[in-house]
């Protein structure tokens, strides 16, 4: 049995995840804007006060990063409203670091500990594509974020990865997509059950297999 935090869990993965880890027999610690149904408040658009919002949260083993925005509806290079955009980035790329650096006692604390940041297939640096430029920037962001913090956690032995969740039946990603809550949140407690140190730094899809950057 895993001590498991996850982030954002009021809807879509986040709520799957939190059913997905408690069915598999872990205790989980849940975080919603207003900490309602037992969670813990965590404000992600203030990452500067996140160490003070998540003091005293006991041994975590692992740690899912699951909170995100899609970003305003204006994100065009040509057309872009910068105060949304600097919210999209606080809350996808600044808080999982904050929320991973405030935890860090939580972690060394656990077993075997593991950090899984949810990013996308939109970050790809080999898609030329435009829409949607502030969130495809904040998880490009995220995953370049979370690499550096897997060096430096390598010597403490904490892997630190990125999980693509692929197209995902949300609020986020509609009713056409092809992938399920359910099964994403399967496949990425799968994944956590089985990462190593080998793995950190590593960027995978929910299925396990890796992606490039």
């Amino acid at each position: 049995m895993a001590r498991v935090f996850v982030t954002g869990v009021n809807r879509g993965i986040g709520a799957a995840l939190m059913a997905e880890a408690r069915a598999r027999g872990h205790t989980v610690t849940g975080t919603t804007r207003d900490g309602r149904d037992g969670t813990v408040p965590l404000r992600l658009d203030e990452p500067a006060t996140i160490a003070g919002q998540l003091a005293d949260i006991g041994p975590v083993d692992i740690l899912i990063n699951n909170a995100g925005v899609i970003g305003p509806d204006r994100q065009s290079p040509l057309d872009m409203d910068f105060d949304g955009f600097a919210a999209t980035l606080a809350v996808n790329t600044l808080a999982p670091l904050a929320v991973a650096q405030a935890l860090l006692p939580s972690l060394r604390a656990g077993q075997g500990a593991r950090i899984l940041t949810v990013s996308s297939q939109m970050a790809f640096m080999g898609y030329a594509k435009s829409d949607r430029i502030a969130y495809r920037a904040s998880k490009a962001a995220v995953n370049k974020v979370m690499q550096g913090l897997a060096t430096d956690l390598a010597p403490e032995g904490i892997a630190c990865v990125l999980v693509d969740p692929g197209w995902v039946q949300t609020d986020m990603g509609g009713t056409d997509a092809p992938e399920t809550p359910e099964v994403v949140a399967q496949g990425i407690l799968d994944l956590a059950d089985r990462l190593t140190l080998a793995d950190t730094g590593r960027f995978f899809r929910f299925t396990g297999e890796e992606r490039p950057f």
